[in-house]
């Protein structure tokens, strides 16, 4: 029987791109999802997503990957683009310090609007211009462990490091919802199908 393609995966993992405008979140997108890399690089404008399924532990996961599509300049992202949302990608470019602290600020935002258990990589973007870098990684890399995040210096560019950040991001939602860490109404509502062992809450919290 042809199920047909849209059924051949097991969940669904919607994933938002935030940081400041011009740090690379568009070319990291199409990067990911379509192995591009676009020189104009222009203000998208209007949210955009593009999807990718990959495999983890033989488990088939489509990866919905939202881009603030320029909103970001006019502060106009809405809650509606967080909503759902089980993964972040927080971006700043190591050649602009002022996008790095601007970071704190989106932090706050996201877990604002965003699912307390949301997995959230900092991503240090433009790694292929380290000969004018304000951004030291050490610094970068302890304020994420500090803040628990994780963390990855890529360069959408040279396409160093992108496939990686989204595969850890999207690594670590799945263990958090196989290990079911998270219980139903949270970050596990994007199971799909009727995959019991996912959506079974756990009743054991309570009993004497």
């Amino acid at each position: 029987v042809n199920m047909g393609t849209d059924l051949a995966y097991n969940f669904v993992f919607k994933v938002v791109l935030i940081g400041e405008s011009g740090v690379g979140k568009s070319n990291l997108l199409s990067r990911f999802t379509k192995n591009e890399f676009n020189h104009d690089s222009r203000t998208t404008i209007g949210v955009e997503f593009s999807t990718r399924s990959i495999q983890v532990d033989s488990i088939t996961i489509k990866a919905q990957i939202w881009d603030t599509a320029g909103l970001e300049r006019y502060r106009a992202i809405t809650s509606a683009y967080y909503r759902g949302a089980v993964g972040a990608l927080l971006v700043y470019d190591i050649t602009k310090h002022l996008t790095y602290e601007n970071v704190e600020r989106w932090l706050k935002e996201l877990y604002d609007h965003a699912d307390p258990h949301i997995v959230v990589m900092l991503v240090g973007n433009k790694s292929d211009l380290g000969n004018v870098r304000t951004v030291p990684t050490e610094e970068a890399k302890d304020f994420a462990e500090a803040k628990g995040l994780l963390f990855m210096e890529t360069s959408a560019l040279e396409s160093t490091n992108v496939e990686s950040a989204f595969l850890e991001v999207l690594t670590a939602i799945h263990k958090k919802v196989a290990s079911k860490e998270v219980t139903r109404g949270s970050i596990s509502a994007v199971t799909l199908g009727p995959s019991s062992e996912f959506n079974e809450e756990r009743r054991s919290c309570c009993s004497s």
